[in-house]
């Protein structure tokens, strides 16, 4: 369980949160349930930011993506950072994960293909979050996007 405080929250086991004003860093080992719970935090967060919801709904597709592509690349249970962040010009989304050489790549699997039961995900990717980038890291490898807002979207 998770015990929330102004500043971060106390671990359990396989999730360690630290809330910002207008986001968070979360550290999970990869499974089902913590990917519900970043879904719902994100949720909560970007609501409180004063993000729109379609915003706040791409946001949650985007980190789910990504989260996956993770967990393909490294296995169940890997320790992961997720990190959301509503600022003025938009909603940034990291995920950073320790395998440095596995990185992200493209399918040939258009993504209006119904037959397909993977390989859209990098594809949805470029379209929600264009520009996004992959950054070595000393432990690993991040995955940057950033969400800007449209007209009318709000945010912080």
């Amino acid at each position: 369980m998770v015990v929330e405080t102004q500043e971060h929250a106390v671990a359990s086991p396989g999730f360690y949160l630290r809330t910002r004003p207008t986001g968070f860093a979360v550290h999970i080992n990869a499974s089902a349930a913590h990917l519900r719970r970043v879904r719902e935090l994100a949720e909560k967060t970007l609501y409180e930011a004063g993000v729109d919801p379609g915003i706040s709904e791409t946001v949650l597709l985007v980190a789910s993506e990504l989260i996956g592509n993770s967990v393909r690349a490294c296995g169940d249970h890997v320790p992961l950072v997720v990190e959301v962040d509503a600022g003025q010009a938009g909603v940034s989304v990291r995920v950073h994960d320790p395998e440095p050489g596995r990185l992200p790549r493209r399918r040939p699997v258009a993504l209006d293909d119904a037959e397909a039961e993977s390989g859209r995900g990098l594809g949805l990717i470029d379209l929600l979050a264009p520009g996004w980038q992959v950054r070595s890291t000393p432990v690993g490898k991040q995955i940057v996007c950033s969400l800007p807002y449209t007209e009318g979207d709000g945010g912080a």
